[in-house]
């Protein structure tokens, strides 16, 4: 097994944890009551945080220095999904989005307690138990705004119709991924996906909505991404990059 192969596994999840964590604190003072302001807040610095664990783990394997990593890279140097560098939307559509990430990172999460790589499975522990709550929370979100009103309804509807194929591509397996496999590092996205959709599939039928039937990802690669991320990167290193990096104040 390539350190390269495990490098790249682990920065793809550090990505998207950053990433999905950077949008959702775009809601912070925007949330649609007080409560939920702090409590979804918290939950984007449990990403950013899990994020962190990642790339420091990535710099174990790989020597690149996290602050690097994040504020340096070109978008296409990237290796989150689209799925978690969309705009926030609304209410509906951000909530959908973290459901769906939330039962992901609860089916991987499972599975990498279990890793023969002590330190993939130490950090698994770490975030266990927080993506347990984030989880428990989104899932009662997603029940009340599906079984809500005719417009909250309409709008879950219309956030599950967008995100599904989107959500599809965390399923797409990394390229050398199969020796990760093959060392019981990493679970087979494959099989994730079942288990995924089998839980999300009867939450969300059960929360009065419809499920798209594709089973094809919108993107084929974690290489490809929308013009969306490029604008998020900008915006998000412009301070980072007025000066050259390492650099004391």
């Amino acid at each position: 097994m390539t350190n390269n192969s495990l490098a790249q596994k682990i920065l793809s999840l550090a990505d998207d944890s950053f990433i999905l964590g950077h949008r959702n604190s775009e809601w912070a003072g925007h949330a649609p009551i007080l409560e939920e302001d702090i409590a979804f807040a918290n939950l984007a610095l449990d990403e950013l945080g899990h994020a962190h664990l990642w790339y420091g783990l990535y710099q174990e394997v790989a020597g690149a220095e996290p602050d690097r990593v994040i504020f340096f890279r070109d978008a296409n140097e990237w290796r989150n999904t689209q799925f978690v560098e969309l705009p926030k939307g609304d209410w509906a559509f951000s909530m959908t989005r973290q459901y769906l990430f939330d039962v992901y990172e609860n089916v991987l999460l499972e599975k990498l307690v279990d890793s023969t790589n002590a330190r993939v499975r130490e950090i698994a522990e770490k975030i266990r138990a927080e993506e347990i709550y984030h989880l428990r929370h989104t899932s009662n979100w997603v029940k009340r705004l599906g079984l809500g009103t005719d417009e909250s309804h309409a709008r879950m509807q219309r956030a599950i119709d967008e995100l599904w194929g989107y959500a599809l591509q965390m399923f797409v397996p990394l390229a050398d991924e199969q020796e990760l496999i093959e060392a019981n590092i990493f679970p087979d996205v494959r099989i994730l996906r079942d288990e995924w959709q089998d839980k999300t599939v009867s939450y969300l039928l059960a929360s009065g909505l419809t499920v798209p039937e594709t089973l094809t990802p919108l993107a084929s690669s974690r290489e490809q991404h929308t013009q969306y991320l490029a604008e998020l990167l900008n915006d998000m290193s412009s301070v980072a990059r007025l000066e050259s990096f390492g650099v004391e104040w």
